[in-house]
């Protein structure tokens, strides 16, 4: 009997639980979006951290912010925004572009100027375009013997 009373269980288990068909998992890609401002120091102190701040125009409202591509190379970063969109067929995508902040943490630990290349989107050719910025790095006592003068 307990058998019977099991096997009856497992088979109103199966045909009564949810199906995955009858929600459809929401699909999502990866895009990267164009930087258009971006607000940092006129100047680096050795040793310290920055917060960068980058804005860009998230298109809709299937657009969420996912994190930076941050791609290292001496003393040249090269930062982009990777957006999330989801794409779900009871969501529609609507609303107007809307211009985003976001920021991340800079520690700086070299002695020479730095040089970010900020991705700003394609040209016609297809060529990717940057906003370059260069910044100095001073230690400490430059600093404090600059501020003072001044």
């Amino acid at each position: 009997m307990k058998k019977i009373a099991l096997l009856a269980f497992v088979f109103i288990l199966t045909f009564s639980s949810c199906s995955l068909d009858d929600n459809p998992a929401e699909t999502f890609y990866l895009e990267v979006l164009p930087i258009e401002s971006v607000e940092m120091p006129e100047y680096f102190v050795h040793g310290e951290t920055y917060e960068i701040l980058v804005t860009y125009t998230k298109p809709n409202s299937c657009y969420y912010f996912n994190d930076f591509i941050y791609e290292i190379e001496d003393q040249e970063r090269t930062v982009a925004i990777v957006n999330t969109v989801y794409l779900n067929s009871t969501t529609s995508c609507d609303g107007e572009p809307e211009q985003v902040t976001v920021s991340f943490d800079f520690l700086v630990n070299g002695n020479e100027t730095y040089v970010f290349k900020f991705y700003q989107g394609e040209d016609e050719d297809g060529t990717d375009q940057y906003y370059l910025v260069e910044v100095p790095v001073m230690d400490g006592r430059g600093y404090f013997d600059q501020t003072a003068r001044d």
